[in-house]
C-alpha cells in the first residue's frame, strides 16, 4: 500500500471536510466526523488545522477556488457572450454533477453571516478574498463590464436559490434565465446530498 504524502493527506482532509460540512454546515459537523471521513485521526486533523474554524475556513477557501477554476477554464480564449454561455453551462453541470459544491457554498455564506453578527470580520474578510478572485475571473472575459458581471452573478445566485429550494425546471421562477441555468435541473436535485431526516 502506497502511503499519502503529507500534502495529499490535507488534500484528502479537505474534501472529506466540503463534504461533511456542506451536509451539516458549521454548528452541526464534528472534526471527528471529518476525520472518519478522510481517515485520519482527530489528533492528525489537528495536526493540519488549527481547529474547527480552521478546517472549515480551508472548506470554503477551497470551494470558493473550485468555482473560480471552473469559470477560467470554461472561458480561456472566449469573450463575451461566448464566455458567458461556457461559464453557465459549466456551473450548471457542476452544481447539478456535484450538489454538495453548491451546498457548501450556501453554508460559507450562512457562516460569514455568523461569524460578523458575533463581532468576527476575519472570517469574512478571508472569504471575500476569496469571492474578490471569483469575481475578477467572471469581469474579464465578459469584457470587463460591471453591469454584465453583475449581472451574470446575479443569475448564479438565483440559479442556486432556485436548485437549493427544488423549484422544477418548468416552474414559471425559471422564466428569464439563460436557457443553459435550466437544462438538467431535476426536482430535489440537492436532496442527495442533504442529510436524513
Amino acid at each position: 500500500m502506497v502511503r499519502m504524502s503529507a500534502d495529499e493527506r490535507r488534500e484528502s482532509v479537505i474534501r472529506a471536510a466540503l463534504s461533511e460540512f456542506a451536509r451539516g454546515g458549521y454548528d452541526g459537523t464534528s472534526t471527528e466526523a471529518v476525520a472518519r471521513r478522510a481517515g485520519v485521526s482527530q489528533p492528525y486533523l489537528f495536526r493540519l488545522f488549527a481547529g474547527k474554524r480552521a478546517l472549515f475556513l480551508a472548506a470554503a477557501r477551497r470551494c470558493m477556488a473550485d468555482t473560480t477554476r471552473l469559470f477560467a477554464e470554461a472561458t480561456e480564449g472566449l469573450t463575451g457572450e461566448e464566455a458567458l454561455g461556457a461559464m453557465a453551462n459549466a456551473y450548471t453541470r457542476v452544481i447539478l454533477k456535484e450538489p454538495e459544491r453548491l451546498l457548501m457554498q450556501m453554508q460559507v455564506y450562512v457562516a460569514v453571516a455568523a461569524c460578523e453578527a458575533q463581532g468576527d470580520a476575519g472570517f469574512g474578510e478571508a472569504v471575500r478574498a476569496e469571492w474578490q478572485r471569483l469575481w475578477d475571473t467572471v469581469h474579464l472575459p465578459l469584457g470587463a463590464d460591471t453591469g454584465r458581471t453583475t449581472t451574470f452573478m446575479a443569475y448564479g445566485m438565483l440559479v442556486n436559490v432556485l436548485v437549493s429550494l427544488g423549484f422544477p425546471p418548468d416552474h414559471p421562477v425559471w422564466d428569464g434565465l439563460y436557457p443553459a441555468a435550466r437544462a438538467g435541473v431535476r426536482p430535489g436535485a440537492l436532496r442527495r446530498a442533504a442529510p436524513p431526516g
